[in-house]
């Protein structure tokens, strides 16, 4: 792999400028929502109960359903319903155009009459789950994170299980369960074996976060045809910030010998904007190095690069706990993509896959509470005083990232938060 940042495929990359735009609206230099970024959202407003689809701009929200009737006709179907579907389902060329349109609507002051109107401030809306989640799939791409649980669970033995850098290991998850931003996270009960040896049922004493990042599928393919990497950005349309909790003393019961079940499948939490990979073109660098070499059909060395550079921040009640890196992720997007197809199985509009924990080499960059405290030996202070092994209810996370955009400008993907709620009576 070389070192030169790639650029996407001509259908995502055009409506992306090649420096910061500039718009006419009252945004603050430097907002992680600005012009260059345009992220897509649902959201109802006040005094609408109906969904809308929005653009996020500085603090403020265009309603975009309302805008494409008057700005853009041919395309307003797609967001007439208030989700984000039809757009995805639309495919490259279309998400291109779109994002040329709003681009141009919110840099040129000829359109502030219109526009002006349709524009809400973001604390007088409600997100909502902004798209449909057909299949969720997630899977264990970092290095350091695999390493760091294998030392945990498997002292006496090897750190990475023989297969981790043969292919990107992955599990698939509940659809149903994945849930918007601020959507209170109740803590979920299960089989768990006691320190005593006793295997009871009962809620979770070892909740954790896991700080990862979400790719949303947008065009879909044909049942037995695998997506080769070259072909990854005609599917993807855009990534998110994803939470996916995870009670790691089910977890550690249940795993064996078919992985994750109901220590991963309550909730996950996903950020209520998608920002385009469009808005990504300047974050995108090589991977680590692969020691062996992939099998051809993973094999990135000559293609354009899928690492990319993002900035991910993990708060605990406000207190910032760690700050993992995006960029050291050992198997990209596109590879995940490669290998979730390889057997034939089809993408649809909205499967969301994500990247599992994504944590550095150092301890102020792990992305999960397991590896924070190690596994509950070395609890955090925080600043109040208290100390935490594992979440108690009460607790808010709120994991937030950004990433390089043109003339030094941060794209700015939102944050995904979440408080647990007491396990039902």
């Amino acid at each position: 792999m070389n070192g030169k940042r790639g650029t996407a495929s001509p259908g995502t990359a055009t409506a992306a400028a090649a420096t910061t735009a500039t718009t006419w609206l009252d945004v603050a230099p430097g907002h992680p929502f600005g012009p260059s970024t345009l992220p897509y959202g649902s959201f109802t407003g006040p005094g609408s109960p109906e969904p809308r689809v929005g653009v996020a701009i500085g603090d403020l929200v265009l309603d975009l359903t309302a805008a494409a009737r008057v700005l853009l006709p041919p395309d307003a179907g797609l967001f007439a319903a208030g989700t984000l579907d039809p757009l995805l389902a639309a495919g490259p060329a279309v998400w291109a155009r779109v994002r040329a349109r709003v681009t141009e609507w919110l840099t040129d002051e000829r359109h502030r009459p219109t526009l002006e109107p349709l524009l809400v401030p973001a604390e007088f809306t409600t997100p909502r789950l902004p798209f449909t989640v057909a299949d969720y799939t997630d899977f264990y791409a970092s290095e350091e994170h695999a390493t760091n649980l294998g030392r945990i669970l498997r002292p006496d033995g090897a750190a990475l299980t023989p297969n981790w850098k043969h292919l990107p290991i992955g599990y698939h998850g509940r659809a149903g369960t994945v849930v918007v931003s601020g959507t209170p996270v109740v803590r979920p009960s299960g089989q768990r074996r006691a320190p005593d040896g006793e295997i009871a049922l009962g809620p979770t004493t070892r909740l954790d976060f896991e700080a990862e990042v979400g790719f949303v599928v947008g065009a879909p393919s044909a049942p037995g045809r695998p997506v080769p990497l070259a072909e990854a950005d005609r599917h993807v349309f855009g990534v998110c910030l994803v939470n996916d909790w995870s009670a790691r003393d089910v977890q550690a019961f249940e795993y064996v010998p078919l992985g994750p079940f109901l220590g991963k499948s309550f909730a996950t939490s996903v950020s209520p904007w998608i920002v385009p990979l469009a808005a990504l073109r300047h974050a995108r660098v090589a991977p680590p190095p692969r020691d062996p070499r992939p099998l051809p059909y993973l094999d990135d060395t000559d293609a354009e690069p899928w690492g990319l550079d993002l900035a991910l921040t993990v708060t605990l009640n406000g207190h910032p706990v760690s700050r993992p890196p995006f960029a050291g992720v050992y198997w990209t997007a596109a590879q995940q993509l490669a290998h979730l197809t390889v057997n034939g199985a089809p993408l649809r509009t909205g499967d969301l896959f994500a990247s599992g924990t994504v944590s550095g080499p150092r301890r102020d960059q792990r992305g999960s509470l397991i590896e924070l405290t190690w596994n509950g030996a070395e609890p955090l202070v925080l600043p109040d005083g208290t100390e935490r092994a594992f979440l108690r209810d009460g607790d808010e996370v709120v994991i937030s990232g950004t990433a390089p955009g043109p003339d030094g400008a941060r794209i700015g993907l939102g944050e995904v938060r979440g408080r647990v709620s007491a396990a039902p009576a």
